[in-house]
């Protein structure tokens, strides 16, 4: 060993030593020194909180972002809310929230030209409705407490019932709720199911009634529901026109005031909830999360508590609704997080992210989404299956709630089962892929989930007419049920109950409000929903009634499968399941409407309809006759029977052959004029 390497060896035990004594001799010091650093910290985190102060009173579009990135951390989870605004469909929810963003300082009143900033995709601004939802962070000063500074999260919600699920996750976010209710319409079925939704979870709801200037506006009735219904004092409705802007400076100080902040511990180790995700061409998926406890920045490596995945977190940012890069997220704060993650089958949602060696009890989740209408997608021309392939794949990474099976149908060739919310998602998606994707997709009538039980007691769910048993004598089938809650006039309440007999639907409840409508409750099967009840109701109420649903206990039925057949061989496209009782109907109009669309041919088409074995309808299709009797003007064999017979003979044998080899072709036309019933 050289001399200097023994002298650093020496100096270092020296080093050592020297560190020891003076660590030794700083022991009854510890105590002040610690005083001193928290003196220090509650010093600077004063500091920090008036500069925020300061800068938030010049908050605009242009700053807000710089205002995220330096002053974050700054808001302490007592001076954040988290809050939601609900409704039913069409009750001004998008509209409330760009007039908050304005107010606000999230955009100009220019950009408020562009209305529904929340409303994303081509389909929600067309249709007028939200399917996705969305979040944005604002930044409020309350100057009547010496401007203290509010980071305030909303989260817009859908308002159909399809897109319950998404209220659900979105909930989930929040501590409170706007109940949102057009008072030119008053309280509607989706209204009370997404109040008691908020109440199920212990949200305080502050209600607030819009389009209070509507001509036809009736803002006393409207408070008398809330009391009379929900319970709620006439003192706390918030009166407000989005539209106009009246009351809406009321609305925030009511979120600051009346909704709770979130309960939050900075200092404890990281605990965040995954809200909803999407999927980003350039970016993977980006996660909506809300931090429960602790904080999360880039860099951090994260599990998740389902997966028991490892990832390194690449970037945390708020939503402004844009998407803005910060330094990180804190307790009590809503944002966005990028892990690098590539499908968002690995977001799952309501999972839980904790930091890497920090392990921590996972939040109570909330149900994922479950399938409750099945239907078939074919591509219009079979060469473009590739097509639609790829556009299903890019929107289920958009829509985790979609789920898609490849099959093949020997009629329509190769396509996806495809699962969703219920009809109106069903449309929505249908709608995406030739607005986003350009791909014009043939969409079956339809199914709900049946549950099968096979005479040993086996359960199976069965989602297509192909996999129901031909003969149900030795099975017992679940019917999946709903609870529907329909809010209409007095006057319509006769023909609603006669529609619910109809669809086989029981009368549960009846409650009459005090506006002169009334509130009636049904059991009926989920299968009589999808097929065109809505309409049917919109249709005898004049357009006045709502619908609301929710599922419920399945319930044994006489559930059969029904087959169509055209020339002896079943058609597997127009195969369908029902009721028994409303086999023998069914099955005859599909064969009168098949009779309708089907060309002639030059030899006789027979359409039919099968319960298991039993043929109890029947169509023909008388073919074209050409006379072979006569060529060129002139009757063949002149007085010759002979000769005539056996032209004749031959003609028929030709025509039995065709049929026998050849097959019905059904163009795209016809089978959307059958299957879109």
């Amino acid at each position: 060993m050289s001399m200097l390497q023994r002298h650093l060896v020496r100096g270092g035990a020296l080093s050592r030593r020297h560190s020891a004594i003076a660590k030794k001799a700083m022991r009854p010091f510890h105590p002040l020194l610690r005083a001193l650093s928290t003196s220090t910290e509650d010093a600077t985190g004063k500091a920090r909180k008036k500069e925020a102060q300061r800068d938030a009173l010049n908050i605009s579009p242009t700053t807000l972002g710089p205002f995220m990135t330096t002053h974050l951390a700054a808001f302490e989870p007592e001076n954040i809310r988290n809050f939601s605004i609900v409704a039913h469909i069409d009750h001004g929810k998008s509209t409330l929230a760009d007039r908050l963003l304005e107010r606000s300082g999230n955009i100009t009143k220019r950009d408020r030209e562009n209305a529904q900033h929340l409303d994303n995709l081509k389909v929600e601004r067309e249709r007028g409705i939200t399917v996705k939802a969305q979040t944005a962070s604002m930044v409020y000063v309350d100057k009547t407490d010496n401007n203290k500074t509010y980071m305030l999260n909303l989260v817009d919600t859908p308002g159909h019932v399809d897109f319950s699920y998404e209220v659900s996750r979105s909930l989930s976010a929040c501590e409170g709720v706007l109940l949102l209710v057009d008072c030119s319409q008053g309280i509607q079925a989706q209204t009370l199911a997404t109040y008691y939704a908020a109440k199920e979870r212990g949200l305080k709801v502050v209600p607030v009634l819009t389009k209070i200037d509507m001509p036809h506006a009736q803002p006393d009735d409207s408070i008398l529901s809330l009391s009379s219904l929900l319970d709620v004092d006439p003192d706390d409705v918030l009166l407000t026109s989005a539209k106009s802007g009246i009351g809406i400076d009321d609305v925030l100080p009511a979120v600051i005031k009346r909704l709770p902040p979130p309960t939050a511990d900075i200092d404890a180790p990281l605990k965040c909830l995954l809200v909803d995700s999407y999927y980003d061409d350039y970016r993977g998926v980006i996660c909506l999360v809300k931090v429960f406890d602790g904080s999360i920045r880039p860099g951090d490596k994260i599990l998740s508590s389902h997966l028991k995945t490892k990832y390194e977190v690449q970037e945390t940012g708020v939503l402004l609704p844009h998407r803005h890069k910060t330094p990180g997220l804190h307790a009590g704060q809503v944002g966005y997080v990028i892990a690098g993650m590539k499908t968002t089958s690995e977001a799952k949602i309501g999972d839980t992210f904790y930091r890497e060696h920090a392990p921590v009890a996972p939040l109570p989740g909330f149900q994922e989404a479950r399938s409750m209408v099945f239907a078939s997608m074919y591509p219009t021309d079979e060469c473009t299956f590739e097509d639609l392939r790829s556009a299903i794949e890019k929107l289920t990474l958009n829509d985790a709630s979609v789920t898609a099976q490849q099959e093949t149908s020997g009629a329509l060739g190769m396509g996806f089962r495809c699962g969703f919310l219920g009809l109106l998602h069903m449309e929505v998606f249908h709608q995406r892929l030739s607005d986003e994707q350009n791909v014009q997709v043939l969409v079956t009538a339809p199914m709900v989930p049946y549950t099968v039980i096979d005479p040993q007691g086996k359960e199976s769910v069965v989602e297509t007419p192909g996999a129901f048993p031909d003969s149900t004598k030795y099975y017992r089938i679940l019917e999946p049920m709903v609870e529907a809650s329909i809010i209409t006039p007095v006057d319509y309440l006769g023909a609603i109950l006669s529609l619910a007999k109809d669809k086989r639907g029981v009368q549960t409840n009846l409650v009459y409000l005090e506006d002169g409508r009334v509130v009636v409750t049904i059991d009926v099967p989920w299968q009589e929903v999808v097929t065109n009840f809505y309409n049917e109701l919109k249709t005898i109420s004049s357009g006045y009634a709502t619908l609301n649903y929710r599922e419920i206990e399945a319930q044994q039925a006489d559930i059969v499968k029904v087959d169509i057949l055209i020339n002896g061989k079943v058609l597997d496209a127009l195969s369908f399941v029902c009721h028994r009782s409303k086999a023998t109907v069914e099955g005859r109009a599909l064969c009168v409407k098949l009779k309708k669309v089907i060309d002639r041919q030059q030899y006789e088409i027979s359409i039919q309809a099968s319960l298991g074995a039993k043929i109890f309808a029947k169509e023909r299709i008388a073919p074209y006759r050409k006379d072979v009797l006569v060529k060129s003007g002139k009757v063949v064999g002149g007085g010759d029977s002979t000769r005539k017979k056996k032209l004749l003979a031959k003609q028929k044998e030709g025509k039995r052959r065709m049929k026998t080899v050849s097959n019905v072709q059904l163009s795209q036309d016809a089978f959307w004029s059958v299957l879109s019933k």
